[in-house]
């Protein structure tokens, strides 16, 4: 049965939800294993804009490993390109600053290995919060690559992204047990991807635009791609979305979640080639404050209880880049076999 704009009456246990495929040709065999992990940021994170040409991080810089918590506060810190390693675990201080630590621009902090850890604390990418600001500034945090990490126990956001903050890329990492968010991008942040991590035993995952009232900094910004993330058992806002267009959200792997995707304050989001497995609401547009808009194509939804709403028409995200899509069916193989840590 094919999903329908608005409606949300409740489906049987056990039905299959399946969009008609319109994919124009074969991207990948069934079962087959997944592609080799990028060596490049995709999506929105490659798109040249704001004076910078894609996301490279700390490429051109120097690599320094770091395995205590000062030697990695130190390093995130400092001014210029540097690739932080992160090797074994780290346990963030809290201090003054709610356990968020500053990443500065042009890093690329990676973890060695299956077992680099960050804990304790969260990462914050991003100038002060001034609501005065309402378009970027010049010193506006930009080309940063978080990968390969596990990131668990902050006492707020596991990753903030904020004030303006553009060309950031959050690849093969994992997250858990935040006090709020996994990975917020919010205040006006723009040209972000957010790919290949698993996401469980964490409640509120992804908020994309922090409130009803920020459309002076938000509107025409927040160009996000959330592309083959596992959301285990992650409960909602995977993601909440405000305000932001084009939001790209494709070849995700849904399990037992609250909800999907919302969008809100008028966002546009693109929803495709995902799979929704015991989802009470795979995507909403009527959720709370003003109506978002989404279109949705190919997205297969199993033991949900509603269908995807959809409203309006969204700038396609071939608009800025191109991509190539796994087929639905394929997903449940394909995102728990490359997502997290240890697979690039």
């Amino acid at each position: 049965m094919r999903t329908t704009a608005g409606n949300r009456r409740a489906l049987p246990r056990a039905a299959v939800i399946a969009a008609a495929v319109l994919v124009a040709s074969p991207l990948t065999a069934p079962g087959a294993a997944p592609a080799l992990a990028a060596t490049s940021a995709d999506g929105f994170a490659s798109v040249s804009a704001l004076g910078q040409n894609g996301t490279t991080g700390g490429a051109g810089g120097a690599v320094v490993t770091a395995t205590t918590p000062a030697q990695f506060l130190d390093y995130i810190s400092r001014s210029g390109p540097l690739v932080v390693q992160v090797k074994g675990t780290i346990t963030l201080p809290t201090g003054s600053s709610d356990g968020m630590h500053d990443v500065s621009s042009d890093k690329t902090v990676i973890g060695l290995g299956t077992d680099a850890r960050l804990v304790g604390g969260g990462l914050n990418i991003g100038l002060p919060v001034d609501d005065d600001v309402t378009s970027p500034p010049a010193n506006a945090v930009h080309n940063v690559i978080i990968r390969n990490l596990s990131i668990s126990g902050a006492t707020d956001d596991l990753i903030n992204v904020q004030m303006f903050s553009h060309h950031i890329w959050i690849d093969h990492n994992d997250f858990s047990n935040g006090d709020d968010g996994a990975v917020d991008i919010k205040r006006g942040s723009d040209f972000v991807t957010v790919s290949w991590n698993r996401f469980h035993d964490h409640d509120k995952t992804l908020l994309l635009g922090h409130d009803d009232d920020n459309g002076a900094q938000d509107i025409g910004r927040l160009r996000v791609t959330y592309h083959h993330n596992y959301f285990d058992g992650s409960d909602q806002r995977n993601p909440r979305v405000r305000f932001g267009e084009s939001v790209h959200v494709y070849n995700n792997y849904y399990r037992d979640n609250s909800y999907g995707v919302a969008s809100a304050m008028n966002a546009g989001v693109v929803l495709e080639g995902n799979y929704f497995y015991s989802v009470n609401n795979p995507g909403r547009v009527d959720f709370s404050g003003d109506l978002g808009r989404m279109v949705q194509r190919d997205n297969i939804l199993v033991d949900c209880n509603h269908e995807i709403e959809t409203r309006g028409s969204v700038v396609e995200p071939r608009t800025y880049y191109a991509y190539t899509l796994h087929r639905a069916a394929e997903v449940p193989t394909v995102v728990p076999a490359g997502a997290g840590v240890g697979r690039i």
